[in-house]
């Protein structure tokens, strides 16, 4: 299979006004599965490598709410380097797809 077809970009709702911006991103919904935990990470130097694993069962989706990080995928045969630069975009990783924050 395509690496491109492994993977997803997801756009979530953004909605806006004088006090500022809600994106919103529902479990089921916006997500193409259930969410059942949140972490994140911040204060990390640009040359920090995160994740360097596939997750044999979890899917992810990753969020950069603030400035922009590059996230290297690779199934055993491609690899596809991902840029997350707007608090909008998710992006989706099944299992077992190899993932570098």
């Amino acid at each position: 299979m395509n690496i491109k077809e492994q993977y997803r970009i997801l756009e979530f709702g953004e909605f806006g006004d004088e006090r500022g911006n809600l994106v919103v991103a529902e479990g089921g919904i916006d997500v193409p599965f259930d969410v059942k935990r949140v972490f994140y990470m911040y204060g990390s130097d640009a040359t920090v490598v995160r994740g360097q694993h596939a997750n044999r069962v979890t899917e992810l989706v990753l969020i950069n709410v603030s400035g922009s990080s590059k996230v290297k995928v690779d199934n055993g045969y491609e690899t596809q380097i991902i840029e997350l630069n707007r608090p909008r975009m998710g992006l989706y990783i099944p299992a077992m797809l190899w993932k570098d924050m």
